[in-house]
This record gives C-alpha cells, sequence and structure tokens, in this order.
C-alpha cells in the first residue's frame, strides 16, 4: 500500500482529494493536515510515503514545509495547487517536490501522479511542463563541461542516466535506452542525486536541461 498524507486547508477540497484517493486500491490515506506545519508534524510522526501539499496554506506555507519534509527525508512531495504561477513551480522545485499537479487535474491522473511519485519517480502537469521547456528555451545551451565542478564526480554512466532524466524519462524508459535493468537505474538514480546535492529527480532534470545535457 502506498502511504499518503493529504495537506489541504480546505476542508471541503481535502475531503474529495481523500474520496479519490481512496478509491485507488493500493492507496491509503494515513492523515489529513489543516496547514503547513501540521502537515510537517503529520509527516514525522506517521512517516507517509507521499504527502499531497497544497501550496497556499495558513502558519506554514506549502512551498516551506516541502522543503523541510524533503530536507528531513519524510516522505516525497507531491503539490497540488490552483496556481501555475512561476513563484510555486519554481518554489516547489527548488524545495524539492518530487511533483507539481494543478488542482483541475483528473482524478485519475492525481492517483496516477500518487503512483508514480511512490516509484520514485518525478512529474509535472503538462501546462508547467510546457512553460518550464519555454524558460530553459529562452537561455543560450551551455556544454557538457560548462561546470566541471558540478559532474566531475559522476561516473560516465551516471551522466547517461542525468542526461536521460533531462528528457523526463521515467526509470522504466531509461532501462530500456541505456540496456540496463530497472533497479539498476534506480541506484544509478540515487547516487547521483546523492553526488550532486539534489533533492529528487525533478531537480536533476533542471539541472541537466540548464547544463545543457
Amino acid at each position: 500500500m502506498i502511504r499518503v498524507l493529504v495537506a489541504e486547508d480546505q476542508s471541503a477540497v481535502r475531503a474529495g482529494l481523500v474520496l479519490i484517493l481512496r478509491s485507488a486500491p493500493d492507496i491509503e490515506v494515513v492523515g489529513e493536515a489543516a496547514d503547513g506545519e501540521q502537515a510537517v508534524a503529520l509527516a514525522r510522526e506517521l512517516g507517509p510515503d507521499v504527502v499531497l501539499m497544497d501550496v497556499q496554506m495558513p502558519r506554514l506555507d506549502g512551498v516551506s514545509a516541502t522543503r523541510r519534509v524533503v530536507a528531513e527525508g519524510l516522505a516525497d512531495v507531491l503539490v497540488l495547487t490552483t496556481f501555475d504561477l512561476d513563484e510555486y513551480v519554481f518554489g516547489a522545485l527548488r524545495a524539492g517536490a518530487a511533483g507539481f499537479l494543478l488542482k483541475n487535474t483528473e482524478a485519475k491522473d492525481l492517483i496516477a501522479a500518487v503512483r508514480t511519485v511512490a516509484r520514485g519517480e518525478g512529474i509535472v502537469a503538462p501546462a508547467v511542463t510546457r512553460r518550464l521547456i519555454a524558460e530553459f528555451a529562452a537561455k543560450p545551451a551551455r556544454p557538457v563541461t560548462a561546470d566541471p565542478a558540478v559532474l566531475g564526480s559522476l561516473t560516465r554512466r551516471e551522466r547517461e542516466v542525468l542526461s536521460c532524466l533531462g528528457e523526463g524519462l521515467s526509470n522504466a524508459d531509461i532501462a530500456v535506452r541505456l540496456g540496463m535493468a530497472e533497479a539498476t537505474v534506480k541506484t544509478h538514480v540515487s547516487r547521483l542525486l546523492g553526488k550532486l546535492e539534489l533533492r529528487s529527480r525533478v531537480q536533476a532534470a533542471v539541472l541537466a536541461q540548464e547544463l545543457g545535457i
């Protein structure tokens, strides 16, 4: 079972999210939080696999709460919000969120996103992906050797995996592309995140794009 903590300050919306998630046979909602502080506290107490985190909440906003949850290694965070403004998108990704969805996401897509994040993969709403791509396209490409201090610690295979992450490939897709087991891909992803001091594969994808890999 995938253990999920739902953090949303509007009770009606939170109830709807819980109802959707509980309709999936492999998802268990282990807790509900009405603000960011409570979300962090419950993540520490309950040890969920995924925290579904709203952005705009009282006491502590979702981006700050995400930063705490990720920094302490409490769970993977899937950010859910009504807004697709850059400050929220980039703020959530910088905080280490594994995914970013808008609240108008279909129920089946929300469930699929939770499953994706629980597998250790990242997901970003299509509308947000287009914005990220446009942001990177507006920047001049830099060669892989632009920052040897960043990439020097990676093995050749880890660089290949990082390049695949930059393309938005899943672990299964990377395994096919590079001809290795999916479990081996997960190991490479974990190692390169550690070497690059990144909190999520989404951050790794952003770095790969920035370096032109």
